[in-house]
């Protein structure tokens, strides 16, 4: 799969990412097996939330990947990865590459990207959510947050690593 011919424009969005030390935003996604998933779902865990566009692209698989390593190495941490694929897409990725210890979830029909401020706005990727993560701690209060301002461009992993260790 090839990156779009727009490498990196930025990518504005609706709103803002919670602020550190804010509880989490209720959200409400949809699972790969079609189940509900919510703040409940990760009660009294830590919990990192890979947010990015699309599975289909390498930047996004690369995402997955690099939080999937990370988050193995953590105690009572969860990863949640969060896009507007379908859940049967997020499945399908997630099997392909031997993924079964994290919890892949959809948008496609909740409003997750504006209570984060992570949904694209004026942009040829409007609608997507734009790659981001949300760090809270086992109380759900936000401990890290960052956006990047384009699509291809990678998250800081070693900032979140810090936080959480």
């Amino acid at each position: 799969m090839v990156e779009p011919d727009f490498i990196d424009p930025p990518t504005p969005t609706v709103g803002e990412l919670p602020a550190v030390g804010d509880p989490l935003p209720e959200f409400e996604l949809i699972g790969t097996d079609l189940s509900q998933i919510n703040n409940e779902t990760f009660a009294g865990t830590r919990l990192i939330i890979s947010i990015f566009p699309s599975i289909e692209t390498p930047s996004c698989q690369e995402q997955l990947r690099r939080f999937h390593e990370q988050v193995a190495q953590l105690d009572n941490t969860k990863l949640l990865c969060v896009s507007r694929d379908l859940p049967f897409t997020l499945k399908r990725f997630c099997a392909a590459e031997g993924i079964a210890d994290v919890i892949a979830a959809s948008a496609f029909r909740s409003d997750f990207g504006e209570k984060f401020g992570v949904t694209v706005r004026d942009s040829v990727l409007e609608g997507l959510l734009a790659r981001s993560v949300v760090v809270a701690d086992e109380n759900h209060r936000v401990m890290h947050t960052q956006m990047v301002p384009g699509v291809v461009t990678q998250l800081d992993y070693e900032k979140v690593w810090d936080v959480l260790s």
